[in-house]
Order: structure tokens, then sequence, then C-alpha cells
């Protein structure tokens, strides 16, 4: 009997399962393929990355540095309207790299981390769950306390629980080239509809090129545009579902989702890395295998911390569908320098960022 089941070793996943081991827990996390593979999401995070890692671990996954985001309505060609810090505002990371690392942190604080373990289902009974998973030795099924559902936006725990989807899964599409570029800003092109496509420095590591949109927009055909529009060649695909918007519920009798599968995602980005892990040390702290009911404190938890950061997110993306016109007006008037944390929505209102708006002005 497993204190935790822990399914799914991306960041969420490792960094829960890292904490719980700590608390003295006895922790089995299950990953269906190796860690960190296949690659679904980007390198781009804030430089609070580094407080959920290791030591030495910046210099094993750092790829660049970057200060700001030049905003495009149109092409790469279009104007741009730059939006910067005076000091490093994010990291490009080795995103297989990161997954690799935490994982290995999780090993060490004492978690049983397995790969090539496909979950096949999820039982809830009275006094413990069951998780059983296909593995090199066959179908083996666990008992487990309490079973944590890390394992991304199409969550197979979500589905056998019956627990609620997020509100929206968005089609991202990613694409590297082997330029090499140090470049310490990226491109954001508010061309895809609803949403908008990306381009990354990653300095010696190449460049990365993204674009995500709803379901029904045809998003290889406009992914396809942004890389014409750069001229350029790219390798490595790859693709994925981007939760947005979480239900109203993460968690049953014995089952609780964190990260992708929970939909704790910045819905102006989709990003959903530190936000993940985040919510993985709320649940870590919170949730008391033995004791069911404090999951309820898990619930409560995660959501006083991103609620807010979540709901003004809402509104930033919907600037994202407004008339090119006014987009263009928008964009105009407020590039330049700012005070803002790209993980934190609010701090569009905070006194960091209302004093650099005013130093523009008197500028």
């Amino acid at each position: 009997m497993y204190d935790f089941v822990v399914v799914g070793v991306g960041p969420a996943g490792a960094r829960f399962s890292r904490r719980a081991a700590e608390k003295g827990y006895d922790v089995l996390a299950l990953e269906q393929g190796t860690v960190g593979t296949p690659l679904a999401c980007s390198g781009h995070v804030s430089t609070d990355i580094w407080e959920y890692t290791g030591q030495n671990a910046r210099e094993e996954l750092f790829q660049n540095e970057v200060y700001g985001a030049r905003f495009h309505v149109g092409g790469p060609h279009s104007d741009a309207y730059p939006f910067y810090k005076d000091e490093v505002a994010s990291n490009v990371i080795d995103r297989v790299g990161l997954d690799q690392h935490l994982a290995d942190l999780a090993r060490e604080a004492g978690a049983d981390v397995r790969e090539h373990h496909t979950v096949t289902d999820v039982e809830e009974h009275a006094d413990h769950a069951t998780v059983t998973a296909s593995g090199p030795d066959g179908v083996v099924t666990h008992e487990a306390r309490m079973v944590a559902g890390c394992d991304g936006p199409r969550s197979r725990v979500r589905d056998e629980c019956g627990l609620p989807e997020p509100d929206e899964l968005l089609h991202g599409v990613l694409a590297f080239s082997d330029e090499d570029d140090h470049d310490n800003f990226v491109d954001v092109h508010l061309t895809a509809p609803t949403f908008f496509a990306w381009r990354i420095p990653r300095g010696e590591a190449g460049v990365e090129y993204g674009l995500a949109a709803p379901p029904g927009v045809h998003v290889n055909k406009h992914f396809e545009e942004l890389i014409d529009g750069y001229e350029i060649d790219v390798s490595h695909r790859c693709s994925g579902a981007i939760p947005v918007g979480p239900a109203d519920r993460v968690t049953s009798r014995r089952v609780f989702l964190i990260g992708d599968a929970a939909a704790q995602t910045k819905p102006f980005t989709g990003g959903g890395i530190l936000y993940g892990m985040t919510c993985a040390d709320h649940a870590a702290r919170e949730i008391d295998p033995h004791r069911p009911t404090t999951l309820a404190a898990y619930e409560h938890a995660w959501r006083d911390d991103l609620a807010r950061e979540q709901q003004l997110a809402h509104w930033i993306r919907r600037a994202y569908s407004l008339p090119e016109p006014v987009q263009r007006v928008g964009l105009g008037a407020l590039s330049g320098e700012i005070g803002v944390h790209m993980d934190r929505p609010t701090s569009l209102l905070s006194t960091d960022h209302l004093r650099v708006v005013l130093s523009r002005l008197r500028g």
C-alpha cells in the first residue's frame, strides 16, 4: 500500500513526488514513456524556475536569456511593438533536460520513479485506490491511499475517475531550426485565431517556432505561413494539447489532479510549468493520504493562489481577438519598458509596473 501513486512524471508530477517523499510518504511515480519525451511544450520560462531545481541546474539547462517580447499584428516583416524590462525577464531552457532533472530530484528524495509504465485503469474504493499499469514486467495493479493525476491535458486519471474536463483544449504545434540565435527578445505574432504564434531564440540550441489555436482552426496551415514568412527550414516537429480553464473540481474521493491535467495554466500563454509545480507544492503541503478530507484544503489553496491570475489572464487573451486597427493602437500606446512578471498577470496592477509607466510618461 503506497501513500501516493503519481501518474505522470512531468514537472508537476516530479515536483509533487519529490515534496511528498521529503515528508516521509511512500511514493510510486509512473511515466508512460521516457521522462521528458516526446517533447510537447516550450522551454521559455520565468527566472523563478531555478527556485524549483537543484544545484548546478542552471549550468546544465540554460540556453538563453530574454529581456522582452516584440509583438506583431502581422507576420515576421510587420511592425514590431516591443515590451521589455531593464533586467532579465525570463530564460530559455532545455525542456527535456528539465523534466529529467526534476525526476532525478524526486528519486533522490526517495520516490520510486518508474519509466515505461502505461496506466490503463484507476479505481477508487472506500479506503484506498488502485492503479493498473502495463510495464516491462507485464500488467501490475498497485494499491494506494491516494492517486495524483499529473498525466497531462488528456489525462487518463481524470477520465477514469469521472472528473470534469478543462474548459478548452487548444491545439499547439512546435518546430525547431538550427539557427544560432542569441537575441534577447522573443517574437509574438497575433495572427492565429484567438491565440498567437511565437519565435523563441535558444542560443546555440537553435530557434523554436510555435503556434496554438482552438479546435476547428487549420493550425498547420497558419504554422506553415509563419515559417514561410521567416524563410527558414524547420525540423523536429511536435504537437500537443494546451488546456485552458480549470474545471470547478479537480479532486474526487481519493484522486486529485495537478498541472495540465487540472488546467493549472496561464490562459494568455498556455504555459503551465511554474503553475503546475506551484500547485504540486500546495498539494504536498495540504494533502494527508490518511485523511481524504484534506483534498478540500488543496482545492482551496491552489485556487486562492492562482484564481485571480487566471481570471485576469482570460481578459488579456481577449485582446488577441480585437480588430487589427484596435490592436495596433493599443500596442503602440502601451509598448515600452514594463514592470510585469510573466507568471503573474496581476503584476500589471503592481507598484513596480506603475512606477515604470510613470517614469516613461515623465520621460
